[in-house]
This record gives C-alpha cells, sequence and structure tokens, in this order.
C-alpha cells in the first residue's frame, strides 16, 4: 500500500489547484485521473472547447467586423467544427504543459487509473489490469460530471448530440434545436448563431438564466433573436424523434412541433461519482450524481472533501480552483492555515456578447428589502466602445442607497469577463460606488464605463 497526506481525484481546474495547494503546504500528495489526459472536461471537451469554437466563430463569420466596419463574411457551410477548431489542439496541449510543469515543480505525483473507496481513508485504483491501494490522510473529490443524458432522447452522434458530441459535427448544420436555455445552451446558441444557422433554443423555465439579473438577460436575448435564434420559453420537451437523416422532430407539451437538421440536448449534467463506490464510506449522491458538502466542501465523513461539478451550482472552473484550494487550506487549519470562505465569486458566461455579474442582482435586492440604486453605463457613450463596435453593451452598478457600498456589478457586451474584475476588487474591500467617480481611467477604454456608471447612478440620489 502507497500512502500520502491527501489523495486527489480528478485533474480538472479543481483538482489541479488542490493538489498544488497540498504541496505548497509540504504534504506528500498524489492526484488521480481515470482518462489516459490530465486537464478534465475543462480542457478537452468543456471549457477551453467551446470558447475556442466561440472566439473562431466570431472571426469566420465576421460578427466583430460587421460592427466594426459593415462588412460581411460568406462562411462554408461544408466546412467541419474541427476545422473551425485548428486552435483547440494547440491551447489544450499548451494547458497540459503548463499543468505537467506546475506539478513536476511542486511534487505533484500523477497516478492513472479508475479510483474507488475501501474505506474512508484507502482508495481502490484500477488501471493497467491490476489494483492497488492508496492510502492518505485526506481525500479530495474532484472527478467533475458530464452531460445528462436520459434514456428517452435518442443521442445518435448523428442527428442528436450532447454538448460534448456536438463537437464531432461534421459540417455545419442549416438549423439546430437546442433543449436547455442554462449556461451551455445559451452559448452554443450563440456561437451557432453566429455562425449563421437557424436556432431553437426550448427553455422550460419562463426566463433563460435565472441566477443573473433580469436587464442584463433581457439585453442579451435582444442580440441573440438578432442573430437568429428563436426562444421557445417556458415550454417542456414531451418527445424526440429523428424522421429521417437530416430531419429532427421535436414535439412540445403546448402542441408546437419544432422541425430541425440536428438537436443539442443541454438539460444538465452529472457528477462522475457513480464509480467511486460512496457506500463503502456511508456517503451517497442524489440523483444527479452531486455529493452533498458545508460551507468548508467537507461531506458527511469529516476527512473526505468533494469540489467542483460534483457539488453542484456554480460549476464553474474559476470556482472549483477556489474550492479546491480552500478544501485543502480547511483540512490543514491546525496548522495554522486560514479559510476565510469569500461571498464574491464572479459569474462569466460566454455568450455572444459575453455576460458577466458579481453580488446582488436587482431581483435579488428588491426581496431583501434592501433600498438600493443603479448607475448605467452604456458602451456607445464611452469612445472605446463606438472604436471595436460595440455600442449595444451595458455595465450597471448596483449600490447602497445609505452607505453607498456596491452591492453587485453586471455588465453585458465585449470584454464583459475581463471588465467584471475591476468591480470585484472594489466590492471586496468594501470600496463605496464614490470610487469610481473619483477615480482616473485610461482613456479609452470600455474601464471608463466604470465613471460613467457611477456618475449616472449617484445623480439618482
Amino acid at each position: 500500500m502507497r500512502s500520502y497526506d491527501v489523495l486527489v481525484v480528478g485533474s480538472g481546474p479543481g483538482g489541479q489547484k488542490a493538489a498544488i495547494q497540498a504541496a505548497k503546504l509540504g504534504k506528500k500528495v498524489a492526484i488521480i485521473e481515470k482518462s489516459p489526459f490530465i486537464g478534465g472536461a475543462g480542457i478537452h471537451t468543456g471549457t477551453l472547447p467551446s470558447k475556442t469554437l466561440r472566439e473562431t466563430a466570431l472571426i469566420y463569420s465576421g460578427f466583430k467586423q460587421r460592427a466594426i466596419f459593415g462588412l460581411q463574411l460568406t462562411l462554408n457551410r461544408e466546412i467541419a467544427l474541427s476545422e473551425l477548431m485548428h486552435k483547440k489542439s494547440e491551447v489544450a496541449r499548451l494547458q497540459m504543459e503548463v499543468i505537467i510543469d506546475q506539478f513536476s515543480r511542486n511534487n505533484v505525483e500523477v497516478i492513472y487509473g479508475e479510483a474507488s473507496f475501501a474505506n474512508p481513508k484507502t482508495l481502490l485504483l484500477k488501471g493497467n489490469g491490476s489494483t492497488i491501494e492508496l492510502a492518505a490522510d485526506f481525500i479530495i473529490l474532484a472527478p467533475g460530471s458530464r452531460p445528462a443524458r436520459p434514456p428517452e432522447v435518442p443521442f445518435d452522434a448523428e442527428h442528436i448530440y450532447d454538448s460534448d458530441s456536438i463537437l464531432g459535427l461534421n459540417r455545419i448544420p442549416g438549423s439546430l434545436t437546442i433543449v436547455g436555455g442554462g449556461v451551455i445552451g445559451c452559448e452554443y446558441a450563440c456561437i451557432f448563431g453566429a455562425l449563421g444557422v437557424k436556432v431553437t433554443l426550448v427553455e422550460k423555465k419562463a426566463r433563460l438564466l435565472s441566477f443573473a439579473d433580469e436587464e442584463i438577460v433581457t439585453s442579451l436575448m435582444y442580440w441573440m433573436r438578432h442573430s437568429g435564434v428563436t426562444f421557445r420559453l417556458d415550454e417542456e420537451v414531451i418527445d424526440i424523434s429523428v424522421e429521417r437523416p437530416g430531419r429532427v422532430i421535436t414535439r412540445l407539451k403546448s402542441g408546437k412541433v419544432m422541425v430541425s437538421e440536428k438537436l443539442l440536448y443541454t438539460m444538465g449534467r452529472v457528477g462522475n461519482s457513480d464509480a467511486l463506490n460512496l457506500g463503502a464510506v456511508g456517503l451517497k449522491a442524489d440523483y444527479r450524481g452531486l455529493v452533498s458538502v458545508n460551507e468548508h466542501f467537507q461531506t458527511a465523513v469529516p476527512n473526505i472533501y468533494a469540489i467542483g461539478d460534483v457539488i453542484g451550482f456554480p460549476s464553474l472552473a474559476s470556482t472549483s480552483m477556489e474550492q479546491g484550494r480552500r478544501a485543502v487550506c480547511h483540512a490543514f487549519q491546525k496548522e495554522g492555515i486560514t479559510c476565510e470562505v469569500p461571498g464574491l465569486l464572479p459569474f462569466g458566461i460566454y455568450t455572444i456578447p459575453e455576460i458577466s455579474m458579481i453580488g446582488e442582482t436587482e431581483e435579488s435586492l428588491t426581496l431583501k428589502g434592501i433600498p438600493y440604486e443603479a448607475g448605467c453605463a452604456y458602451f456607445h457613450e464611452v469612445a472605446r466602445g463606438q472604436i471595436i463596435g460595440d455600442v449595444h453593451g451595458m455595465l450597471k452598478l448596483l449600490f447602497d442607497r445609505n452607505s453607498r457600498l456596491i452591492l453587485g456589478v453586471h455588465i453585458v457586451g465585449e470584454r464583459a469577463s475581463e471588465l467584471i474584475h475591476i468591480g470585484q476588487a472594489v466590492m471586496s474591500y468594501g470600496g463605496p460606488i464614490d470610487y469610481f467617480k473619483d477615480a482616473v481611467f485610461n482613456y479609452p477604454t470600455l474601464s471608463d464605463a466604470y465613471k460613467v456608471a457611477a456618475l449616472n447612478g449617484l445623480n439618482k440620489l
């Protein structure tokens, strides 16, 4: 039996940071990966591939050029997605090299195989036709997730896809039905819309992205419609079938029928917990394969932690990384390591245009009865917005009317996921909206929208 201080199951973003944090504390640590390559879905099937496709779609479709110069480019519809994603393999390779280098420099051992519990401090590792035992004082579960594939949906990798298999499309379809209006569904709707595909997005809730600010989502939906996306909200799918090659029929409970060449099903993801033998340690995953944890990412078994997609929302690479670091810090807090859990985590959604947010929304502040005011800046008011052709973006600051503290920042438009961190920094240090009123920003920049929004909000007091 091989013994360690910490064993991490899964080499995705959360697992990586957990392992490196443990190594930084001088612990003997190993990371276990069942796939032939490290990096998890973040590198190989999820975050990086979809964002690479998004950027390529913007270039090949002439979307940005149209906005700036009024150009209209013609896209070859017979082109395969693999050709549009020529950059993906290079990005994945470089990221894997970075991770391997980090593991090497920090003495993190990488072990390939499938792990399952024998007891709370022992994992059985299957690989290369043999089984070995690995023991550790603490075990961090970061196995990630996979697309949900309910049995009633006839996935075939030719007409009906999930968010993994969609990347294998042999050509850009003329029409696409997307079932599920969450983050993944919205991102792919925007990508294919930018490529000129007629997209129909079906969502069972009455609105998209219910956790985001409604005004921001309304703005996003306007530009998605502008790209040719049709919405079917508050609708339930009752049947999906392939009538003949190139003809997928989607029937809704309301009686509506949609016909498309292809269908992408994005109704949730399932935690990769089924092979872990959680029952051996008294743990149980829910129907979505998710494991319950406390505020320190600790399961009901004190020395076993779980992070990332396998614990559910928000299931973002950025938050998973921090969860991994903090889980390890908590595990070894007896040695003086502090672990403060912040309430401020940014969200970046890579739609077209991007949206990003941190803190409260107008809806949540209203429900809590907090007196607030909103300051807005529209990118057409900012010189940089005119230069880059994004004259429809918006930045919104929510702040307390009495204390003037910033309560939330919401952005839709070019580089929203980058701009959000300015607001995050000021909020994290308890800064009032007056900071932006008095700050000097480079000119011309989109960051100047913070000053415009602050002045707009303060003028309302």
